[in-house]
């Protein structure tokens, strides 16, 4: 299965902006969720799924970046957009904030967190300093 990627609507006003992270119809098969804010130019992810999918919301500006098949891809996301991306296992993946503010990411995976049987491997695709 590949990646799949999907600009979702965003609105904002005054007061922010409200999104929905994840269909109505998926959300029975998730096992796990969880909201991460990041501080500017941290990097997330760098880690490999062995057998979970994982849904994840970026919001920009960040870049997400992700080997599928052997090869590495780069995507851009501008400030005040936000992007769905269905990470099936095997894929690769890491985010990073690329903002002078805080990042924000959803993600959803459909197996519950368990501490003591890990679902992902190390795979570091963005430095842990934000460089390539």
């Amino acid at each position: 299965m590949p990646v799949e990627i999907e600009k979702i609507s965003v609105y904002s006003d005054q007061r922010g902006m409200v999104f929905e992270p994840l269909h109505p119809a998926k959300l029975a098969d998730q096992g796990n969720v969880h909201v991460v804010v990041s501080r500017p130019g941290a990097v997330r992810g760098n880690h490999v799924h062995r057998r979970g999918t994982e849904t994840v919301v970026v919001v920009g500006p960040a870049l997400v970046r992700y080997r599928e098949d052997g090869v590495l891809r780069d995507v851009e996301i501008p400030a005040g957009e936000a992007l769905r991306f269905v990470f099936p296992p095997g894929v690769a993946h890491a985010i990073c904030g690329t903002g002078d503010g805080p990042g924000l990411l959803v993600a959803f995976n459909s197996l519950g967190h368990d501490p003591d049987r890990p679902d992902t491997d190390a795979d570091v695709l963005i430095a842990p300093d934000g460089g390539s």
